[in-house]
C-alpha cells in the first residue's frame, strides 16, 4: 500500500514538473529572444526544455495510472 502511495505522489510530481518545464518552453518559443526567467533562449533552444518536459509529463502520468 505504501508502495502505490509513494508511486502516485512522484508521479503526480513529475507530472507537475513536466507541465512547468513544458510552459517555460512555450512562454520562451513565443518570447521572440527576449529574455525569459533571466535566460536568454532562442526558439531553436527551446525545443530541448519542450522535449524534456514531455518526458517528465509522460513519465509522471504512467506512473499515475500504473499505480
Amino acid at each position: 500500500m505504501e508502495k502505490n502511495n509513494f508511486r502516485r505522489s512522484f508521479g503526480a510530481g513529475l507530472t507537475i514538473l513536466g507541465a512547468v518545464v513544458i510552459l517555460f518552453a512555450c512562454v520562451a518559443f513565443l518570447s521572440d529572444g527576449k529574455p525569459t526567467l533571466g535566460l536568454d533562449v532562442s526558439r531553436g533552444e527551446a525545443a530541448a526544455p519542450f522535449i524534456v518536459g514531455l518526458i517528465f509529463f509522460g513519465a509522471g502520468f504512467n506512473l499515475i495510472n500504473n499505480s
